[in-house]
């Protein structure tokens, strides 16, 4: 059974998300059994490459936050992370065009290296081990996931390769419904959308493979208080837990 999974390297949510994602396929009787594949969705697919700026201020620009309030709304999210175990430095993140990621993370797919490179991009984005923004940076986190340096090289050199696969990527996300990220399809059966709890994508991935209802794509799970990220970047904070 197939798992495809739309995520944007500089959605916070979606580092959650793939973390309690793994956690509930662990938690699934026939995990050894399920395809996953990593598929691209831009949260700012018109920013200008080279246009690059603090977490923080972007905060307070697309919000009207103060500095506060914005550096705030950021530790919000890395406690959740961390929470799950997961690195997160607030310090000096920066925000960009992942336009770049994404090519690259086709040609990761291609080399049988998409997770591997999903996850340094993660850490690079969010742990402050690196950087996503800039091609020297970039090309060294291709080579540490395991892509021969040329070929990394010549992709990242040529902004029409992959391209293509990154906006047909986009419009199926846009075809089934998606309006932020991370949103999860289990066997173009189910959608699930948000940072869901472990025990969510379990029973999600319990009810696709029963294939209890043959019925055209539609929520499986309780969508409420999920948090995601939008197609206008902005970024929901998580429900607390109901009693």
């Amino acid at each position: 059974m197939r798992v495809e999974i739309w995520s944007d390297i500089a959605c916070p949510w979606c580092y959650v998300g793939k973390a309690r994602f793994e956690k509930g396929l662990a938690a699934f009787a026939h995990r050894e059994e399920i395809e996953v594949v990593h598929r691209s969705f831009e949260l700012d697919p018109h920013r200008a490459k080279g246009d690059v700026e603090p977490v923080v201020g972007m905060l307070m620009r697309k919000y009207g936050r103060s500095r506060e309030e914005a550096a705030a709304m950021e530790e919000q999210v890395a406690a959740t992370a961390r929470g799950e175990g997961l690195p997160y430095d607030t310090a000096g993140r920066m925000a960009g065009s992942t336009f770049d990621v994404h090519r690259l993370l086709h040609l990761a797919k291609a080399r049988g290296r998409q997770s591997e490179l999903l996850d340094l991009a993660y850490r690079a984005n969010f742990a402050g081990e690196g950087s996503v923004y800039d091609l020297e940076s970039l090309a060294r986190l291709g080579v540490e996931a395991g892509l021969a340096e040329e070929e990394v090289r010549e992709v990242l050199a040529d902004a029409t390769v992959y391209a293509d696969d990154v906006r047909a990527d986009e419009e199926e996300a846009a075809r089934l419904g998606a309006t932020g990220v991370p949103f999860f399809v289990l066997d173009r059966r189910y959608g699930v959308s948000g940072g869901q709890p472990a025990e969510v994508f379990t029973r999600a991935l319990e009810q696709a493979w029963q294939g209890r209802a043959l019925q055209p794509l539609g929520p499986a799970g309780d969508d409420e208080g999920a948090a995601a990220c939008g197609v206008d970047g902005a970024c929901e904070a998580e429900a607390p837990s109901r009693p």
